[in-house]
């Protein structure tokens, strides 16, 4: 007689496990990824590619919301948001992630890889993994990925710039880490540390007097309006990398982790051949609206010359280690 209270006391069982079941199932995780750059450029396409690649592979239990134009705020304190365990991503470089990590930043250094081909082959270089593993036991910060490159950043001004002394007195805008000023000292000019979105201003207001950024960044943020010359001395190859907080991370399931690394890089390699396919379209643009490209540069003279920093910041030793994994003789 007492079968049915224990039937509906069996059911009532699994229904509260099916239910428990379907919650967990049900857990979505959320990252806020923020970069300064303006939703025009490739790069926020490609953000927004990754996206929805992860939302599409973990069936929307991950979800990130991209946020262009540092909506959420400047880098350095994103970064700082993501030491502390928050849900927050940054699109960085290594000259930032240099000031946790000191021998990271010789990956920003002038005349350090020269192509695509290089950077994917850090990926595979112990020295490189070395640098990643103490940025996320020690501090906090896990590189997803770094297969974003934006292209070769130029010098561009309002007058022509054909060799390293040509620099001497103009004050060039440059993020705030020893390796961008001391890059950018090295070869010639005084830095001048600026957020990326007080460029445009400061241009008018003739605050600085030229900037070095890739061509991508132009037409996005308008400075042909403002400048009027492109000196192509290719002294970086800007290499970006995709961080989010190691604890945040690690919080993932094993399956959400392989989705947003595994997707970063799909997205961050077709993003990159993009750039580089537009770029010449870009530099044409840029003429047509009436910027002159300068010629007769003398790169032999700049490369000479940006040794200067990596003895200034004592990553001599780590140039020639990186790049002989890479496979190159020193330069």
């Amino acid at each position: 007689m007492n079968i049915l209270p224990r039937m509906v006391a069996s059911l009532l069982a699994l229904a509260s496990s099916l239910s428990a079941g379907t919650a967990a199932a049900q857990e979505t995780y959320k990252l806020r990824f923020n970069h300064v750059l303006g939703p025009t450029e490739p790069f926020h396409e490609g953000f927004l590619a990754w996206a929805e690649a992860v939302k599409a592979r973990t069936n929307g239990g991950l979800i990130i919301d991209v946020f262009h134009s540092a909506q959420l705020g400047v880098e350095e304190d994103i970064i700082e948001q993501v030491r502390q365990g928050s849900n927050v991503g940054q699109n960085t470089d290594a000259a930032r992630l240099g000031n946790y990590v000191p021998s990271l930043a010789v990956l920003n250094g002038p005349y350090m890889q020269r192509s695509l081909d290089d950077v994917a082959k850090l990926s595979s270089s112990a020295t490189v993994k070395q640098w990643l593993d103490e940025l996320s036991s020690l501090q906090g910060i896990k590189v997803v990925c770094f297969d974003w490159v934006q292209g070769f950043r130029h010098f561009f001004t309002n007058e022509p710039v054909t060799n390293p002394e040509e620099l001497a007195g103009l004050r060039i805008r440059t993020p705030p880490a020893p390796i961008w000023q001391e890059s950018i000292r090295a070869l010639g000019a005084s830095p001048t540390a600026m957020a990326f979105g007080e460029m445009y201003p400061a241009l008018q207001q003739q605050a600085i007097d030229g900037v070095e950024l890739v061509y991508n960044n132009i037409p996005g943020g308008r400075f042909y309006e403002v400048l009027s010359h492109v000196n192509e001395t290719e002294h970086i190859l800007l290499t970006n990398f995709q961080v989010v907080s190691a604890q945040w991370f690690d919080s993932l399931p094993a399956e959400y982790q392989s989705a947003l690394v595994e997707e970063c890089s799909v997205a961050g390699r077709a993003t990159s051949t993009r750039i580089a396919e537009l770029e010449q379209q870009v530099k044409a643009d840029l003429i047509s609206r009436g910027m002159t490209v300068t010629e007769n540069i003398d790169l032999d003279a700049f490369r000479t010359a940006a040794d200067a920093a990596y003895e200034a910041l004592g990553l001599a030793e780590a140039k020639a280690a990186v790049q002989a994994e890479l496979g190159k003789a020193a330069q």
